[in-house]
């Protein structure tokens, strides 16, 4: 693939000094173009059938904008498959991923991110769903939906048939808890650490990437995924994200809780359909804990 082609469509005028790939994986492959006259962009091609995310991401960065101008990158062109495989170019944020880094106050750096995760939320949605360019088979409350997704996700489930059962079971008697949250926002779903860019000189939080999981959903769905894949049991991170965050509902803890399972049971589900087993032990154990409570 012709990187330097593709910014040229982008940046007619810019002269490329370097092409790097940064990652590269079912999804995407996305690469770290070096200018000699400009800052680097950003490109990310999309593999031929994740090719409907790109509407997706340009979607979603743009609602962001308004809300977290330069802490999220900029849509410099999209270009979808023709001749060549869809591909995004993007301006590249400043900082490496805080899943690289050891900063040496982890409370402070969570606040940080508490308080990025909160502009999120003020984005407000019409109903709860995937996103794509909008919300695919909506639903007017909270209940509907998270039942839907836990039917749906228990159904893809091929484990422990004695787990599967703790699982529903552990559904059925906190489902109460879906009904408390009343208004969709804008949700990542997948603010970890990997995704959170840091300056390691300052440790200031620069912004955050990848919004191809984003739903409109409780926000306390979020929380809860920072909580599952980067917090994991840890006081500071956890004292530090609540505190930047703002106020919570009484129930937080009972939801988070709540949402954590969904979301050990979604990656066990994912991990299990694209045939990569050697998680899946650790997040049947993880589950077991969490619903055995």
């Amino acid at each position: 693939m012709d990187i330097a082609a593709m910014v040229a469509k982008a940046c007619p005028d810019s002269e490329v000094a370097e092409v790097v790939q940064r990652t590269g994986g079912q999804l995407s492959t996305v690469f770290e173009v070096r200018r000699t006259d400009a800052d680097p962009l950003i490109v990310k091609v999309y593999a031929p059938e994740w090719a409907w995310k790109q509407s997706k991401e340009v979607h979603i960065y743009g609602r962001l904008a308004k809300e977290l101008d330069g802490s999220i990158p900029r849509v410099v062109h999209a270009e979808p498959a023709g001749d060549h495989d869809a591909f995004t170019v993007l301006t590249k944020l400043d900082g490496v991923p805080l899943s690289e880094t050891d900063p040496p106050d982890w409370r402070a750096t969570y606040v940080e991110l508490g308080q990025l995760l909160a502009r999120v939320h003020r984005i407000p949605q019409p109903a709860y769903g995937y996103l794509t360019d909008r919300i695919l088979d909506p639903l007017p409350d909270n209940d509907q939906y998270m039942r839907r997704q836990f039917t749906k996700k228990l159904d893809e489930f091929a484990g422990d048939p004695g787990l599967h059962e703790a699982i529903r079971a552990y559904v059925d008697e906190h489902s109460g808890l879906f009904a408390a949250n009343h208004a969709p926002v804008l949700c990542h779903n997948d603010f970890h650490e990997g995704n959170v860019l840091v300056d390691p000189e300052t440790w200031r939080v620069t912004g955050f990437i990848d919004v191809e999981n984003a739903i409109a959903a409780d926000p306390l769905i979020d929380l809860a995924k920072t909580a599952s894949y980067s917090i994991r049991g840890n006081a500071d991170k956890l004292a530090g994200l609540i505190e930047g965050y703002g106020a919570l509902p009484q129930d937080w803890e009972d939801r988070i809780l709540l949402y954590r399972v969904y979301h050990s049971l979604e990656l066990w589900d994912w991990f299990k359909s694209i045939g990569e087993t050697t998680h899946l032990d650790s997040i049947a154990a993880e589950l077991a804990e969490l619903v055995n409570r």
